[in-house]
């Protein structure tokens, strides 16, 4: 059933990014999406943790794919929303690093609560429950803070040419689209990778209990809201495709180095983990940060506004990954010979082609993102050029709408909830 639901929901990403960037209404154009998002998603995970007794996989299919409906409403309003609001080049990067900061406390909070509530005796069918509860009592908290305390720029858009299929190729097979298409999957895939064959390694390869290894992953994922800002406070000194460049290699280090430390040491595999989960919050942060600045220069050569499709196109190349890298580990271990199954007793061997398999898959596809950037030419400077342009352009459609309306295109539009 999930597999199923994936496979539908994946391409409905690119035709909400498209409709979004069409979208113009009195109170936005990313909003609204905002608004409408936020109660699909909650009736979604009301039916599903309230469900009748004796639901079947039509049931939760169906609320499954209503679920992921609204999560991508909320998730690609709220990117392209950002990118709209920071149209500088180091700007983004402090944007985005607050929110995938932000990001990781929340994801920790989430996960504390069936922690918490097992120690006051609660079982983890309620302790799941209880972590559905939160998420959809916090989400109209959030969104209507959002709502009304930030502002949103509507960007001109030139001609009234629609978007067709030619257009989608030119716009897939830019330069820029492809490195960024590609780094985004080749960094979702590796941490993917590491992600799925986590446990194994660190419980059958190194030596550490399954407490144990969930407490170096808390670590690993803490780390993310000291290393985002970090890394984007090194791309305002480097930019962003050095910063990423840095961050996969020194992620790929630490990978390497861990696999050399003493079997079950904590206090040497605590400071590892942390800087792996410490640089692996920058892939996130600066990938979408390169996005929105590609963004611009689409709209400068197109003259439309196409930031929520790209974040749309982003976001299915990490659901494929996502999907493929299960898979691939899965296969892979087949292949070398270690058994996944609980209880099961592996071999000297087996568990060597473990260490190799969870080494070398995430490192090579980690370096790969990285190395998408190796001549990438769209730096502060050239950054600001296009910027420049742009506002020359959106302050001339506007005059001229103002003097006499040479265009059936509104112009810029700036829609403040607070007025």
């Amino acid at each position: 059933v999930f597999a199923l639901v994936r496979a539908i929901d994946i391409p409905l990403d690119p035709a909400l990014g498209m409709i979004m960037d069409r979208t113009r209404t009195r109170w936005g154009r990313y909003r609204i999406w905002t608004v409408v998002g936020a109660p699909i998603l909650m009736i979604a995970l009301i039916m599903l943790f309230q469900a009748p007794e004796g639901s079947g996989q039509l049931y939760l299919g169906g609320w499954l794919l209503i679920m992921y409906l609204g999560t991508s409403i909320l998730g690609l309003s709220h990117s392209a929303w950002a990118a709209t609001l920071a149209t500088n080049y180091h700007e983004r990067s402090r944007i985005f690093a607050v929110m995938t900061a932000v990001g990781v406390l929340g994801s920790v909070l989430v996960l504390v609560i069936p922690i918490v509530l097992e120690q006051q005796g609660l079982t983890d069918a309620q302790g799941v429950k209880a972590m559905g509860w939160f998420i959809i009592g916090l989400t109209p908290v959030a969104v209507a803070l959002v709502v009304w305390r930030t502002p949103e720029k509507i960007t001109v858009d030139v001609g009234s040419k629609h978007f067709n299929l030619a257009d989608y190729w030119a716009l897939i097979s830019r330069p820029n689209m492809i490195r960024i298409l590609l780094a985004d999957l080749c960094l979702s895939l590796g941490p993917g990778w590491m992600a799925a064959l986590y446990l194994f390694y660190f419980k059958d390869a190194r030596g550490f209990s399954t407490s144990e290894a969930n407490i170096l992953l808390l670590v690993y994922i803490l780390a993310g809201f000291a290393g985002a800002p970090s890394v984007s406070w090194l791309a305002n000194r480097i930019s962003k495709h050095r910063a990423v460049m840095v961050t996969t290699t020194g992620y790929s280090l630490m990978l390497m180095l861990v696999g050399f430390l003493p079997k079950g040491s904590m206090m040497l595999a605590l400071p590892a983990m942390f800087m792996a989960g410490f640089l692996a919050a920058g892939f996130g942060v600066m990938t979408r940060a390169i996005t929105a600045d590609i963004g611009d220069e689409v709209r400068l050569d197109g003259g439309k506004e196409r930031i929520g499709l790209i974040y749309a196109l982003t976001v299915l190349t990490g659901k494929v990954a996502g999907a493929f890298s299960i898979f691939l580990t899965f296969t892979v271990l087949a292949r070398v010979g270690y058994n996944a199954k609980e209880g099961a007793t592996n071999t000297a061997e087996a568990i060597h082609n473990l260490e190799l398999a969870y080494l070398i898959g995430p490192i090579v596809f980690v370096m790969l993102g990285g190395a998408c950037f190796i001549g990438y030419k769209l730096d502060a400077k050239n950054h600001a050029e296009v910027r420049r342009k742009l506002e020359e352009r959106d302050a001339l459609y506007d005059e001229a709408a103002i003097i006499a309306s040479v265009t059936a295109e509104p112009g810029n539009v700036v829609v403040d909830s607070k007025i």
